[in-house]
């Protein structure tokens, strides 16, 4: 019999529709409240933000221009000019202060991209001046690609050491880029080995073994997740042909201000109520590795794609953070994602970038 996974999220799923339905918060702690705010739900924004670096101007830059979507939403257009301007001027004075972060090889790289965002802010101080929003976000998309690359030149070594008694598993130590190939059409996904190296690590491996090819999904709820990678046969994870068990994974949870994951611990075993992962649950799919009810560490080859409503589940009311572990966020084909159900399955899952970051063990 296939063991059920992740059924305590279930309720705490419920629980989070039931409180956005009644305006209650969930039956916890006092102190447990989370922050209220608004929620970055944009996963290429998501993805910047996980980046191990430490920018300030090219993050400052990036912050200034995702901000302006509720100007945007509001066709406050002479303040969208004032913010493009304001950036045009902080390139403009940063300039050589940014390109001295680079590594000297990567200079010239990095001098193409600021020039390359110079002219994206020039198309969108334009496109406000027009009041013309499909040009603004279109500039504004194009700008933000060229930040996301020149933070991407700046990370250096991988930024922390795994623990030893991991050192059997595969693990990722960079970024991989992931097609899955449903019965409704292709997902695009980014995996995230600096956040959460060994379960995108074990993703990755699982991928490149064809293990997720013709898989279906066994579960499939409207609103809230799809679950795949339960394997024909009794297993119900990865059986490691070297030592004929299934290989665990342990739940692994990066926080912002940490220097590496906490392993084999919830946010709520830590004493951790208001934090937010460094990779959260904040977005239509989002990646998460399944567990067990009874352990943390007995995920094998499960994972789930968050089905993220915002209406649904407002910001500071996300009970999955902390729980369980994301590795990354389908970044194209959402309009397959809204049409997949519990009929459907994975055809093929394939590395498109990345694959070079990956060991198969320390």
């Amino acid at each position: 019999m296939r063991r059920t996974r992740v059924g305590g999220l279930w309720a705490l799923l419920l629980a989070v529709v039931l409180c956005a339905a009644t305006g209650l918060t969930a039956a916890r702690p006092a102190a447990a409240a989370l922050p209220p705010g608004n929620a970055v739900t944009d996963p290429a924004a998501l993805l910047r933000d996980a980046l191990p670096i430490e920018a300030t101007d090219l993050q400052d830059l990036q912050h200034r221009l995702e901000s302006t979507s509720d100007d945007l939403r509001a066709k406050r257009w002479s303040a969208l000019t004032n913010v493009v301007r304001r950036s045009q001027s902080l390139l403009g004075t940063r300039r050589v202060g940014l390109l001295d972060s680079f590594d000297p090889a990567d200079r010239d790289k990095a001098e193409a991209l600021l020039e390359q965002l110079q002219g994206s802010l020039q198309d969108m101080a334009t496109a406000a001046e027009r009041q013309d929003r499909e040009a603004f976000l279109d500039a504004r998309r194009e700008a933000l690609s060229r930040i996301g690359a020149a933070e991407a030149e700046l990370v250096g070594p991988f930024p922390f050491t795994i623990p030893a008694a991991f050192d059997n598993l595969p693990r990722l130590l960079g970024r991989a880029t992931v097609r899955l190939t449903t019965t409704k059409g292709d997902l695009t996904a980014v995996v995230d080995g600096y956040n959460a190296p060994l379960t995108a690590g074990a993703f990755v491996d699982l991928v490149q073994r064809g293990f997720y090819d013709d898989l279906p999904f066994i579960r499939a709820e409207d609103f809230y997740v799809l679950q795949t990678g339960d394997p024909a046969g009794p297993a119900d994870g990865f059986v490691d042909p070297k030592t004929h068990s299934n290989r665990p994974v342990p739940l692994e949870i990066k926080v912002p201000g940490q220097t590496a994951p906490f392993y084999n611990q919830t946010f709520e075993d830590l004493g951790l109520f208001k934090a937010t992962p460094t990779l959260p649950f904040a977005t239509k799919g989002t990646l998460g590795w399944a567990h067990s009810d009874e352990a943390l560490d007995d995920g094998s080859s499960q994972f789930f794609l968050f089905l993220f409503e915002a209406e649904l589940t407002p910001a500071g009311l996300n009970l999955i953070d902390g729980r369980y572990a994301a590795f990354g966020y389908v970044t194209d084909g959402f309009d397959v994602l809204e049409e997949l159900t519990a009929d459907d399955g994975i055809v093929k899952a394939t590395v498109l970038e990345g694959a070079e970051n990956l060991r198969p063990h320390a």
